[in-house]
């Protein structure tokens, strides 16, 4: 058995926030009180620490099978505990893609080898062919939690709404991200910038909140369930808001790079801050703050996108692959940009990075309970991180490297057992 003594035990669920211990035994919580005593047991001190719910991310890219030279299964692990995080679910962009049940095995029992909860979505079309429907009911029977098409939107609005038709008969969702790609031009910058700066056409706005709304109006009419991935633009936003006031099942996500950052930051990072959708504006920017604020907005998703150095160094920025390393910088912009700045308090970024994302996709997670999950994240809210490029990702093509940021993980903890320590 194992106490954590004196932590700030804060849970999104119940809203339970105050300095208590915590008992673990096994894979459970088994009590929850002050002054637990410790005779003979495991002591972790969290006194000065915020003890909360092992964080969840529901947008990850590991790479595996196909492009390991990036990340692996294994080193995605190692990355998502380090950031805090003991549940992820990977995006399906793979090669091959994860479309057919042989894949999809092959993915989850490389995944059973780790020491934190892994899950992964499969294709919405075959081979992301954005025409043909992969086998909805045979891969979650397989093991798939959702499907998406991340990486290459859907155009046909027919799939759109055949994907939607058959995810809410089976009782699940569908994730898209959404980009048309004939209302874009170079991925990865910003319209404005690439313009200004790199006289090229880089990706528009329009291509983003009108593909966004097409979605979610077929989404309301056929009543199914729809997530936007990582919105970037106030528009977006606007669209989402709408659309739920219709009364449709529409959900959004926003990662951490779009409320702290903006274009201007490929002019010093370069590559590094190249991703899709792209860096935005200031103006887009608050627009998902007051997205998360509001409850618009109620997942917090790094799209932890790893890319080799050699990828990612290249003397031209409109060749270099779009995407980020995320998940071990994701809490600390959080609390940085939402918490340090007056915008979120540390129970609501708490929800929007373990409570909603479990139960977005009804995971028994992302709580404290007696009897609940030994799952859990204690970290040092106050505490001033200089981001350093050794990560424990494959990759470090991360546009933060050399910031400083507000936050540390002193121990991430899967199943009653420390997985990370700092």
């Amino acid at each position: 058995m194992v106490v954590i003594k004196n932590g700030r035990v804060m849970d999104p669920k119940t809203g339970l926030d105050q300095v208590c211990d915590l008992r673990i035994e096994g894979k459970k919580i088994v009590e929850i009180a002050e002054n637990l005593p410790t005779d003979g047991q495991e002591v972790l001190d969290a006194t000065g620490l915020v003890v909360a719910p092992g964080l969840i991310d529901v947008h990850v890219h590991f790479r595996e099978p196909g492009q390991t030279h990036k990340e692996d299964i294994h080193t995605g692990a190692l990355a998502a505990a380090a950031g805090g995080f003991t549940r992820v679910v990977m995006m399906a962009n793979t090669n091959p893609t994860i479309s057919d049940i042989a894949t999809l095995e092959e993915v989850l029992a490389s995944a059973a080898k780790e020491n934190l909860h892994i899950h992964t979505v499969a294709t919405v079309t075959k081979n992301f062919d954005g025409q043909h429907l992969t086998d909805f009911e045979g891969l979650l029977k397989a093991g798939a939690v959702g499907f998406s098409d991340d990486g290459i939107p859907l155009q046909s609005t027919k799939v759109v709404r055949e994907a939607l038709e058959e995810a809410k008969r089976l009782g699940t969702f569908i994730s898209l991200h959404e980009e048309d790609p004939k209302l874009n031009g170079i991925l990865g910058l910003n319209e404005n910038i690439a313009k200004e700066h790199f006289h090229v056409c880089g990706a528009t706005g329009v291509a983003e909140y009108s593909m966004a709304a097409r979605d979610a109006m077929i989404a309301h009419a056929t009543g199914a369930h729809l997530h936007i991935q990582h919105l970037s633009k106030e528009e977006s936003v606007k669209v989402v808001e709408f659309a739920q006031g219709l009364g449709a099942h529409v959900t959004a996500e926003v990662a951490p790079q779009h409320f702290s950052k903006t274009e201007s930051l490929l002019l010093t990072k370069g590559s590094n801050a190249k991703m899709n959708p792209p860096l935005r504006l200031e103006s887009d920017r608050l627009a998902v703050i007051e997205g998360l604020k509001s409850g618009v907005i109620s997942v917090i998703a790094t799209d932890h996108a790893p890319h080799h150095a050699d990828e990612k160094n290249v003397p031209d920025i409109t060749k270099a692959p779009s995407g980020m390393t995320g998940l071990e910088t994701s809490l600390s912009l959080g609390l940085t940009y939402l918490v340090h700045a007056g915008h979120l308090s540390l129970m609501q970024l708490l929800e929007k990075m373990s409570y909603n994302p479990a139960r977005l996709y009804d995971f028994d997670a992302g709580y404290i309970a007696v009897d609940g999950p030994a799952d859990l994240t204690i970290f040092d809210p106050e505490a001033d991180r200089l981001v350093s490029d050794h990560f424990a990702s494959k990759a470090g093509n991360s546009p933060f490297v050399g910031e400083t940021l507000k936050g540390k993980v002193a121990y991430t903890i899967c199943d009653g057992q420390v997985i990370f320590q700092g």
